[in-house]
């Protein structure tokens, strides 16, 4: 029984079969270091495109449904009716604001974290001389609407001086500034794949002037249209293919590293610095895990939409052309 022909061997027959040399048609170099290119810039602009997404989810959601309340001198007993009570400001203001309509959680800020808010002023290291004011924050439930301006009377009547800052107008503000930045970076992918498109057709065609007389003389003797175009196009479908990988393979240390860069304003941890050899495989997955899922899938699927981008175009190139000829 012979034995099967390898794949090398396999690929060198096909090779060796290409009777329209489409090898020297379509250098096997230059057009995936160019779709290599235009994947690396897609892939940043998409980056860009969906952390805004995610930015405008979290702010619009985060931000715009939480009041922030200021409470001065907190640990200083309440008075009512000129009668000292056992609860101080503080305590009075939050147990008013745990009875509040459509409070999903009340949380008072501790010094550690009020430190941690007043480091990039004052440094880690830092001992307050003055009495800061109780921090409070209260989530709102989604779709509940609170008046600001009602609730900060109300806590004034508890507790005279209390501030109560309303986030929805900075929210809303913010919100806005990601969907305007997450247009822009749908619009830079879609100037890339423009440009994709138009470096296909343009070596497609120099393709095609390259072999003009093998091609004239096959279709001249009974070849159609989409047997040549179809020729044409899966071997720039591959050639596109194998850039788009490459592509995709560089863009994602850029596209880790952003993630690490972003992970505060997203509420993400970063990944830890390995602090052996061994421990690189772990960090590789962990640093899979950071990227955000719909991000993953766009890198996933970016070597397969370039090849259909080099297919589509190359099969509209190639058919063009051949309508032209005598």
């Amino acid at each position: 029984m012979a034995e099967r022909p390898g794949l090398f061997t396999r690929w060198n027959q096909a090779r060796r079969a290409d009777g329209l040399a489409l090898r020297r048609a379509l250098p096997d170099r230059l057009l995936p270091l160019l779709v290599a290119a235009m994947t690396v810039l897609a892939a940043l602009a998409l980056a860009g495109a969906t952390g805004a997404q995610i930015l405008s989810a979290r702010w619009s959601n985060g931000a715009a449904s939480m009041l922030t309340i200021q409470v001065p001198d907190p640990d200083t007993p309440t008075t009512t009716a000129g009668t000292t009570t056992h609860l101080t400001r503080s305590d009075a203001v939050l147990a008013a604001l745990a009875d509040s309509p459509g409070a999903s959680r009340v949380h008072r800020l501790d010094k550690a974290e009020l430190g941690a808010l007043l480091a990039p002023w004052l440094g880690q290291d830092h001992d307050f001389a003055l009495t800061l004011p109780a921090i409070i924050e209260l989530h709102m439930a989604a779709g509940t609407q609170t008046d600001a301006t009602a609730l900060a009377r109300r806590l004034a009547a508890i507790a005279p001086g209390t501030l109560v800052e309303r986030n929805a107008e900075w929210g809303e503000r913010l919100g806005r500034l990601a969907d305007s930045l997450h247009s822009c970076a749908l619009l830079a992918v879609a100037i890339v794949a423009g440009i994709a498109v138009v470096l296909i057709a343009a070596t497609t065609r120099a393709g095609l002037a390259a072999r003009r007389l093998p091609i004239e003389l096959i279709h001249a003797m009974g070849a159609t249209d989409g047997y040549i175009a179809g020729r044409f196009a899966r071997r720039t479908a591959l050639l596109a293919f194998i850039g788009g990988l490459a592509g995709s393979g560089l863009a994602l240390p850029i596209l880790v590293l952003l993630s690490r860069v972003a992970a505060p304003f997203a509420a993400a941890t970063p990944a830890p610095t390995p602090a052996s050899s061994a421990d690189w495989t772990m960090l590789a997955h962990t640093l899979l895990a950071t990227l955000p899922t719909p991000l993953v899938a766009t890198l996933l699927a970016l070597a397969p939409a370039a090849a259909l981008i080099g297919w589509l175009t190359t099969q509209a190139t190639v058919r063009a052309w051949l309508r032209n000829l005598p």
